[in-house]
């Protein structure tokens, strides 16, 4: 089994780091240029790299299939939101030796959103041998528990469903940034991956056009995938009291946790125990906490951070009135 090290919380390249150095994201273009406009794409990872990931990937799944029933199912999954410090929090937690992370991919293996029709049996053979994970978390006087963390399963109007009905007694962990820097540094994880040509005014504007139909189209027919639903909706995933109040009807409170990401970086040791009191795990050791740096980026225009603003504003109420608190970016 393996653990994570100091290194780890900031190279993580899943989609919902706040900010991680191991992004090969160059520094700031300058201004008025097609790559700081926005306009040019930059794949981040060499083609080399991901043909040999899903080659591993491949082989792993296949050697595990058959024995999918000695492995572990998670107790616990992190559910979003993309882009709001998820990256962080998983490294975290994949340090305390009863809790076990996914083998490959570690992080996000996105099954019950864009991968549901592979089976249970395909989901449940990522996961590390019962066996291996009890001898790990000897010791600890706590079972082991195991999870995964797909920030698109929050977002995704099915997911919340399958996970219920595949994972009965999973808890869920959310975390939240204030949506205006979310929808920004989405756009520029986008751009840097390849997946976004425009710049973000211009993204923002067509929006509402990428996503029409396409969550209607995924609750219509289970086996689709949506490229739009999950690359574009940068002002949508934002929204988080709508979401949390789907997650609240499927689960009840009690079962999901949510972590202000603002909180978490200003003081990550009493959320990281929070964290550990809701999973009941045993305050053992003390994980490496990192901050993850500042990636570089164009500022956002004034009149673009005021139009999502006003956008955000009955949203963040609503979601105060969820909360019971003001979140962090409204204080």
């Amino acid at each position: 089994m393996e653990r994570a090290n100091s290194a780890t919380i900031v190279t993580s390249t899943g989609d919902d780091a706040v900010v991680s150095q191991g992004d090969k994201v160059p520094a700031a273009e300058p201004p008025g240029s097609r790559v700081a406009a926005g306009l040019v794409a930059r794949p981040t990872q060499p083609a080399w790299e991901r043909t040999a990931r899903r080659t591993a990937h491949w082989g792993l799944v296949k050697a595990g299939r058959p024995v999918y029933p000695a492995r572990m199912l998670p107790s616990f999954l992190i559910v979003g939101a993309e882009r709001c410090g998820t990256s962080s929090i998983f490294e975290e937690l994949r340090q305390h030796p009863a809790v076990v992370s996914a083998i490959l991919p570690r992080k996000e293996v996105h099954y019950f959103d864009c991968k549901y029709q592979h089976g249970l049996s395909w989901y449940q053979s990522h996961f590390p041998f019962k066996v291996k994970a009890k001898l790990a978390a000897r010791g600890t006087g706590a079972a082991p528990v195991a999870f995964e963390a797909s920030p698109y399963y929050m977002f995704h109007p099915l997911a919340p469903e399958r996970i219920h009905g595949d994972l009965p007694g999973v808890k869920l962990i959310v975390m939240l940034r204030d949506p205006v820097a979310r929808a920004y540094s989405a756009h520029v994880m986008r751009i840097g991956r390849g997946y976004e040509t425009e710049p973000f005014e211009r993204a923002l504007e067509l929006e509402e056009s990428r996503l029409a139909g396409e969550a209607e189209r995924l609750v219509a027919d289970p086996s689709y995938v949506s490229y739009n639903h999950r690359h574009y909706a940068y002002r949508a995933r934002g929204q988080y009291a709508e979401q949390l109040e789907h997650l609240e009807r499927i689960f009840g409170r009690d079962r999901i946790l949510v972590i202000d990401s603002g909180d978490f970086f200003t003081g990550p040791v009493p959320v990281y125990n929070q964290v550990l009191d809701f999973l009941g795990l045993p305050h053992i050791g003390r994980p490496l906490f990192e901050r993850p740096s500042t990636r570089s980026r164009v500022p956002m225009a004034d009149s673009v951070r005021a139009a999502l603003e006003e956008h955000y504003r009955p949203h963040d109420e609503r979601l105060a009135a969820w909360l019971g608190y003001e979140p962090s970016w409204r204080r």
